[in-house]
Protein backbone atom coordinates (compact mmCIF):
# COMPACT_ATOMS: atom_id res chain seq x y z
CA UNK A 1 0.00 0.00 0.00
CA UNK A 2 1.76 3.02 -1.39
CA UNK A 3 1.20 6.53 0.94
CA UNK A 4 1.81 4.35 3.90
CA UNK A 5 4.20 5.64 6.81
CA UNK A 6 5.38 4.34 10.38
CA UNK A 7 4.85 6.77 13.05
CA UNK A 8 5.91 6.25 16.67
CA UNK A 9 2.70 7.13 19.18
CA UNK A 10 3.74 7.04 22.73
CA UNK A 11 5.26 3.44 22.95
CA UNK A 12 3.59 2.14 20.03
CA UNK A 13 4.42 2.19 16.45
CA UNK A 14 1.28 2.93 14.54
CA UNK A 15 1.07 3.02 10.74
CA UNK A 16 0.23 6.91 8.99
CA UNK A 17 -1.82 6.59 5.60
CA UNK A 18 -1.81 9.65 3.73
CA UNK A 19 -5.54 10.51 2.93
CA UNK A 20 -6.32 9.59 -0.79
CA UNK A 21 -5.05 6.24 0.40
CA UNK A 22 -7.20 5.73 3.28
CA UNK A 23 -10.19 6.54 0.69
CA UNK A 24 -9.02 3.92 -1.48
CA UNK A 25 -8.45 1.57 0.82
CA UNK A 26 -10.76 1.92 3.52
CA UNK A 27 -12.62 -1.05 4.10
CA UNK A 28 -9.55 -3.00 4.57
CA UNK A 29 -8.16 -0.29 6.39
CA UNK A 30 -11.32 -0.37 9.18
CA UNK A 31 -11.02 -4.19 9.24
CA UNK A 32 -7.63 -3.86 10.57
CA UNK A 33 -8.73 -1.13 12.92
CA UNK A 34 -11.19 -3.60 14.38
CA UNK A 35 -8.88 -6.00 14.94
CA UNK A 36 -6.86 -4.04 17.32
CA UNK A 37 -4.35 -2.16 14.92
CA UNK A 38 -5.00 1.86 14.95
CA UNK A 39 -3.92 4.00 12.25
CA UNK A 40 -3.27 7.76 11.66
CA UNK A 41 -4.65 9.30 8.67
CA UNK A 42 -2.73 12.18 7.21
CA UNK A 43 -2.86 14.93 4.58
CA UNK A 44 0.20 16.29 3.55
CA UNK A 45 2.35 14.62 6.14
CA UNK A 46 0.03 16.05 8.77
CA UNK A 47 -1.74 13.54 10.90
CA UNK A 48 -5.04 14.27 10.84
CA UNK A 49 -7.39 11.89 12.83
CA UNK A 50 -6.57 8.02 14.39
CA UNK A 51 -8.98 5.52 13.80
CA UNK A 52 -9.01 3.16 16.54
CA UNK A 53 -11.67 0.00 17.19
CA UNK A 54 -14.63 1.12 19.70
CA UNK A 55 -14.51 -0.93 23.06
CA UNK A 56 -17.08 -3.69 23.20
CA UNK A 57 -18.41 -4.02 26.49
CA UNK A 58 -18.90 -7.76 27.68
CA UNK A 59 -22.04 -9.21 27.26
CA UNK A 60 -23.80 -9.89 30.89
CA UNK A 61 -25.65 -12.63 31.57
CA UNK A 62 -29.45 -11.42 32.78
CA UNK A 63 -30.87 -14.91 32.99
CA UNK A 64 -30.49 -15.81 36.42
CA UNK A 65 -29.55 -12.82 38.09
CA UNK A 66 -31.48 -12.36 41.13
CA UNK A 67 -30.95 -16.23 41.72
CA UNK A 68 -30.50 -16.83 45.93
CA UNK A 69 -32.10 -12.99 46.23
CA UNK A 70 -35.74 -13.74 45.83
CA UNK A 71 -37.55 -17.41 46.63
CA UNK A 72 -40.49 -18.33 45.29
CA UNK A 73 -43.26 -20.46 47.53
CA UNK A 74 -44.35 -23.46 46.76
CA UNK A 75 -48.04 -22.47 46.48
CA UNK A 76 -47.28 -20.08 44.21
CA UNK A 77 -49.35 -20.84 41.46
CA UNK A 78 -52.68 -21.46 43.71
CA UNK A 79 -51.58 -18.28 45.80
CA UNK A 80 -54.61 -15.95 46.01
CA UNK A 81 -57.02 -18.08 44.63
CA UNK A 82 -59.89 -17.76 46.25
CA UNK A 83 -59.65 -13.64 46.79
CA UNK A 84 -59.56 -13.99 43.06
CA UNK A 85 -62.68 -16.12 42.55
CA UNK A 86 -64.34 -13.86 45.15
CA UNK A 87 -63.37 -10.85 42.67
CA UNK A 88 -64.09 -12.13 39.59
CA UNK A 89 -66.59 -14.94 40.26
CA UNK A 90 -65.11 -18.47 40.45
CA UNK A 91 -65.68 -19.52 36.61
CA UNK A 92 -68.74 -21.77 37.06
CA UNK A 93 -72.24 -20.67 35.36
Amino acid sequence: MTGLTVRALGENQVDQINIHTAKTHLSRLVDRAAKGQPFIIAKAGKPLVQVTAIPVPSAKERLGFMKGHVTVPDDFDTMGRETIACMFGDGRQ
